[in-house]
């Protein structure tokens, strides 16, 4: 190893890595903010995209930058989550500077961040390889560019896996409680990739057999580990679960059907379908997916039993928007299940509240609740809106959402209905449609059909 890879390996080490590990404080908390697509250029002159005309002439990515700090002053999150297309390599002539600027907010805040790619990073002068590198050196993050080796013993990283930033976060319980070394919550960040690599499969990328592979894996070994710690207690440890381009399942999810949010364009999802839906389920905890890529998409839905999606929304101004529609960041909010002990008059709590003969100390646990809501960038207030829980300990209502089988009933009789009301039309006006038995030379399909007691017909207008 020569000197100058010693020390960009200490730099690393030294000035990149946040403190660890993540926990939850001392109100059974732990805030996320997820900020999506900042398509980040060269600051200041770099125009943005998509607003009103009165807003053109003085919006620049110094915009973003603002919209991300009063985020981080309203919200305080405990962890920063960039999740894909922080820059957009096209238009930057220096890719580290727009990085080292995209990200200063959270820098300059001293809190926690970690960062995936998503499918524009790399289309300036550096790899997907490069950006990962350096986004893992920059101060106070947890990015990695390779997933630790599942086993400990082993030691070193997993360069086999596809992609760059695959890896896994891990927050313990409150201090002082019962899990205060436990992993109680999972972050799992994956590059989705940026497009096809197979030239018959057109379109965007989508997570590989390698990265599945890992992922379900290291949940597994998770959740045994869990088990075993505590093999008397039945305990959801939640997982989320963060990377840029939605799966293709998302694309089934109507407009009308289980939503809380907009959806305002189509989804832009791969062509292939990664599986990865059916390694959540198979891993069996409740898992919540958050993407970005599609930045007038901002709504949750379910994908599957215990498994929650929802899109960050767009909050970058250099990137598509829709002009009066506010850019957006997604906050989601965790927060654990507590008992009351009572203890001696001079134990030592970081919250009581005093009884006859007895101090009561607050306890933390598992996770109790995941909420949700986007801020809007609307100075002064940047309202919060769509506020909802996406899981619970114990089930509640829904919110008032359609789910989808309320979508398909309907569906089912509106085209009842239709049926009925062409019926009815043909029965008061008979000539308008004359309806003959097929001829000969279509006696073949009959004689296919007719064993399932079928019978052609063939509709003819009539003249």
């Amino acid at each position: 190893m020569d000197l100058c890879n010693f020390f960009l390996i200490v730099h690393i080490f030294v000035s990149g890595a946040a403190s660890l590990p993540l926990r939850f404080n001392q109100d059974g908390q732990f805030k996320i903010l997820q900020i999506a697509d900042m398509h980040y250029a060269n600051g200041g002159s770099t125009r943005c995209s998509d607003v009103l005309p009165k807003e053109y002439g003085s919006c620049s990515d110094l915009n973003t930058t603002a919209f991300i700090e009063n985020l981080i002053a309203l919200e305080k999150p405990d962890l920063i989550v960039f999740s894909g297309d922080n820059i957009f390599g096209q238009d930057t002539s220096d890719p580290v500077g727009s990085m080292n600027a995209a990200f200063a907010p959270a820098i300059k805040a001293h809190i926690p961040w970690a960062a995936i790619l998503g499918n524009h990073d790399q289309e300036s002068t550096l790899s997907r390889l490069e950006l990962m590198q350096h986004i893992s050196s920059m101060e106070n993050t947890l990015s990695r560019v390779y997933p630790t080796n599942i086993n400990s013993s082993l030691g070193g990283d997993m360069t086999e896996i596809d992609g760059f930033g695959n890896y896994h976060l891990a927050v313990r319980g409150a201090a002082d409680s019962r899990y205060q070394n436990e992993n109680i919550l999972n972050i799992y960040l994956l590059d989705s990739g940026d497009y096809s690599k197979d030239h018959k499969i057109h379109g965007y990328g989508w997570i590989q057999e390698s990265q599945k592979s890992w992922f379900k894996e290291l949940s597994l070994k998770l959740k045994d580990d869990f088990s075993k710690a505590h093999p008397a207690q039945h305990v959801s440890v939640p997982s989320l679960v963060y990377f840029h381009i939605p799966l293709l399942e998302t694309s089934y999810i109507s407009s009308w059907c289980s939503i809380m949010g907009a959806k305002q364009e189509a989804i832009g999802c791969a062509q292939v379908n990664s599986g990865f839906l059916n390694a959540m389920v198979e891993v069996g905890d409740p898992h919540l997916v958050f993407n970005g890529h599609d930045h007038i998409n901002d709504f949750c839905s379910e994908l599957a039993e215990n498994i929650m999606m929802c899109y960050g929304g767009g909050a970058g101004y250099h990137a598509y928007g829709k002009a009066g529609w506010s850019r957006r960041a997604r906050v989601v909010d965790i927060s654990l299940h507590s008992i009351w002990d009572e203890v001696q008059k001079n134990a030592s709590a970081s919250r009581t509240h005093k009884s006859e003969g007895a101090v009561q100390r607050r306890e933390w646990l598992e996770v109790d609740q995941i909420t949700t809501w986007k801020r809007l960038d609307r100075p002064p207030s940047f309202p919060l809106i769509d506020h909802e829980v996406l899981w619970s300990r114990i089930p509640v209502p829904s919110n008032g959402r359609n789910y989808c089988w309320n979508a398909t009933l309907v569906t089912i009789v509106g085209a009842y209905s239709l049926i009925c009301i062409i019926y009815c039309f043909w029965r008061k006006h008979p000539r308008l449609l004359r309806i003959q038995p097929l001829q000969r030379h279509h006696l073949h399909v009959y004689n296919v059909y007719k064993p399932f007691g079928y019978r052609m017909f063939k509709f003819q207008a009539s003249p």
